[in-house]
């Protein structure tokens, strides 16, 4: 199990920097082949009274599907990403994410990712994505699987 590295580059990242005032501070590891986390939103992450904003929920996706590549010494950005909500989520809500590739072309690495309800298991969102590695030599150690 590898814990999220520490860059400075990263270190004000909304999702996972821990020098971001403002941020969701979480931290990202691998297991068993995927990248996970646990996001609990509390009440400034809202939409409607009650539920969690759906940018909240796509912000954690995406970072937990780029820090499985991160954690393997890739930078890599987000070139497209599609997500689909399924059920709300309410504030006190703690949300498993599980991140993992599905495919890989040239610089090009597709992943899904998944935010799951701890107390009920219900899938909350998917999300399916497609990012671009951004140096060649790194992209080496960033295969699927």
């Amino acid at each position: 199990m590898l814990a999220t590295p520490v860059a400075s580059a990263a270190n004000t990242c909304f999702v996972c920097g821990p020098d971001n005032p403002i941020g969701l501070h979480l931290h990202f590891r691998l297991e068993d082949g995927a990248c996970v986390s646990e996001f609990t939103p509390g009440e400034n992450h809202l939409g409607y009274p009650g539920v969690v904003h759906g940018g909240m929920i796509y912000s954690a996706l995406d970072d937990v599907m780029a820090n499985w590549l991160y954690l393997r010494g890739a930078r890599a950005y987000t070139a497209r990403c599609e997500i689909r909500y399924r059920e709300p989520a309410a504030p006190g809500d703690t949300l498993h994410l599980t991140g993992r590739p599905t495919a890989r072309r040239a610089k090009f690495v597709e992943l899904e990712g998944i935010a799951t309800r701890a107390s009920d298991g219900k899938v909350v969102a998917t999300a399916t994505a497609t990012f671009v590695v951004i140096d060649e030599g790194e992209f080496a150690g960033a295969g699927a699987g």
